[in-house]
């Protein structure tokens, strides 16, 4: 802030660069209160602030009495926590109830800055608030931001983080298609992706939109980043969808590629060697790039097939309903599989295939192992024909008629058949549909563009920012269970009731283009998305000029009837009397990830990056 305010660099700062500090810092404080600040800070009394006075004025202007009143409620003295009152407070109001003294002591010697408090086992008002500020003080559980889920299940049993048309950075029709979105996706932790294929020049296969005006990149480009990225965030199974378009000649291209470039990565053999009739567990032999072949079929059905070594494809009637290897279907039943798909995915017709379309390459069908695509004729049907290791995909519009008319049979559906759902192809803009109303059904594929930013894409990011961000998360019991119902009726002991205090802002950002020396006037509104009878929101009053330091002091009240269901969001709007208020800030975690007690939660910008030192104060 010093070398950002210090306007003619000469390594002091006059009171005018101050007040023009304090604008860039969001901060609207009277002129006669900042000018005593300045004064009091100014030991030198030279009328400007050099090196260690401007940290002094920084200090006052920075010093948090909501955490100082706190500190003094525990401290008898009112200068330090003794380790015996720290465990009080951590046993008190942070509902720490397991180690507390051995937590007490590993706090004391993370967070005091000084060398003789922590000797004598003590943590003073400074150490207090950067333990506050740490992640050990944030609202999310540290412990489950790291691994700590069961990982050994069937991959039907989780919530899997999944991209649509990856490849896309911008909109359905014009926008352009860079590896990036492959990088930036997996870097987010997603483990299933998608690739729409078609025959290129010079026999080398391309990836883009077909039909549109997006811009095209080699698959071999697209393979050789899965090759360098697929693995650096998460070691769990990748699983790549790919949209078939190409001719028999590019198909074998499409395989070799694969092979050649993927290597070991590449799922080429069921992890146990037979015949894949169930799906493997994330941990079995992981990392493993796994292929589905979503054939161009009229329901737009993905072939999928998981990576324990490699990507895995799906073919449709590759292998019979009893697990063993069907014949090479037929040519007729092939056509109808690979007709292409129109432009928009929700609308169905069929096209003349050439005749070289006319059936899939058997080195591209070898690829696929696990999540044979397959035609979703009903819940009966399938439940009679259908094997675990297959999947069906849907459009949004009609995964929403299916919970509508069918929920509970969905949610047993769900239980031991994967299921992926995919935006509707009217969305050109790349704009998302809700996914929790799917997740709350147990479908575990929910393919969302992920290069846009909102609700959606913070929902997305919220639930799966848990389990080490490794892009799967285990599905409450109720949903693993094939005889369950959409959600179990739960009992009045069953309802948790959620009271978040909103206590306090601090260093809330600028609203993007905003005019030069404006300051916000924050609100915040805390969402829960759940099930439809736990959907509820409330927001603070609004702060009016004052993004530095705001105080809410009000208390909001919850009642979830779902919580394993449910993702809390926080979001910090300005507040316009004219017009929509204008976004600050927010951040979104699963109801099972909070931690009780005063915490700070650390905002983050509307792409989902960090916003460093914007945070909210509060007690849960």
């Amino acid at each position: 802030w010093f070398q950002k305010g210090d306007k003619n660099k000469d390594g002091r700062m006059n009171f005018k660069e101050v007040q023009r500090l304090l604008k860039m810092m969001n901060v609207d404080m009277n002129e006669d209160h900042a000018l005593q600040l300045f004064q009091d800070a100014d030991k030198s009394e030279s009328g400007t602030l050099e090196g260690e006075e401007f940290v002094l004025f920084y200090k006052a202007l920075t010093q948090r009495e909501e955490v100082l009143s706190l500190f003094q409620d525990f401290s008898e003295d009112g200068k330090k926590l003794t380790l015996l009152e720290l465990v009080d407070f951590l046993r008190q109001e942070q509902l720490e109830d397991q180690g507390t003294e051995q937590l007490a002591m590993e706090l004391i010697d993370k967070y005091e800055p000084s060398e003789t408090a922590r000797a004598r086992h003590v943590l003073s008002a400074d150490g207090f608030l950067m333990y506050l500020c740490s992640p050990d003080g944030s609202i999310f559980n540290p412990q489950h931001r790291e691994l700590w889920q069961d990982m050994s299940q069937p991959l039907c049993h989780y919530f899997i983080s999944s991209s649509h048309n990856t490849y896309l950075i911008e909109d359905q029709i014009r926008g352009q298609s860079s590896i990036e979105g492959y990088i930036r996706a997996l870097k987010r932790g997603c483990r299933c992706l998608e690739v729409d294929c078609w025959d290129g020049p010079n026999g080398e296969p391309m990836v883009y939109h077909g039909h549109t005006f997006t811009s095209k990149i080699p698959f071999r480009e697209v393979v050789s980043t899965l090759g360098k990225y697929a693995f650096k965030t998460s070691d769990y199974p990748v699983i790549l969808s790919l949209e078939n378009h190409c001719s028999l000649e590019q198909q074998e291209v499409l395989a070799q590629q694969l092979k050649t470039i993927l290597g070991e990565k590449l799922l080429t053999t069921t992890t146990n060697g037979r015949i894949p009739i169930q799906l493997p567990s994330p941990e079995e032999g992981q990392p493993f790039l796994s292929l589905t072949v979503p054939a161009p079929a009229l329901q737009s059905v993905p072939v999928v097939a998981p990576c324990w070594g490699g990507p895995a494809f799906s073919v449709p009637g590759r292998n019979d309903a009893h697990g063993g290897n069907a014949a090479i279907p037929s040519t007729h039943q092939l056509l109808r599989a690979l007709q292409p798909q129109s432009l928009m995915r929700g609308t169905q017709h069929s096209l003349a295939l050439q005749k070289d379309k006319e059936s899939l390459a058997q080195s591209l069908s070898d690829c696929v192992i696990y999540c044979k695509s397959v035609s979703f004729r009903g819940f009966q049907e399938a439940r009679r024909h259908s094997r675990p290791s297959e999947i069906s995909s849907f459009a949004e519009a009609k995964a929403r008629k299916l919970i509508r008319d069918a929920g509970n049979e969905f949610v047993r559906h769900n239980a031991w058949q994967l299921t992926r759902i995919y935006p509707s192809g009217m969305r050109t803009d790349s704009s998302n549909y809700n996914p929790q109303e799917m997740w709350n059904v147990g479908c575990q594929i929910v393919a969302l563009n992920f290069q846009t930013a909102g609700t959606e894409m913070d929902l997305c990011d919220g639930l799966f920012s848990q389990n080490g961000r490794c892009g799967y998360v285990l599905k409450p019991p109720f949903l693993r269970d094939e005889e369950a119902e959409q959600p179990p009726s739960c009992s009045p002991a069953h309802r948790v009731c959620l009271f978040p205090q909103v206590i306090s802002g601090q260093q809330l950002p600028k609203v993007a283009n905003s005019k030069e020396g404006a300051v916000i006037d924050p609100l915040v509104r805390v969402e829960i998305h759940g099930v439809p009878i736990d959907q509820a929101r409330q927001e603070t009053k609004y702060i009016e000029n004052n993004g530095f330091n705001p105080r809410w002091d009000e208390t909001l009240q919850f009642q979830l009837h779902m919580p394993e269901l449910a993702l809390v969001r926080f979001v910090v709007e300005d507040y316009d009397k004219t017009s929509r208020n204008d976004f600050v800030g927010q951040f979104t975690l699963a109801f099972a990830n909070i931690k009780p007690g005063y915490r700070h939660i650390h905002l983050l910008s509307k792409d989902g990056t960090s916003i460093p030192p914007s945070s909210l104060f509060v007690h849960i």
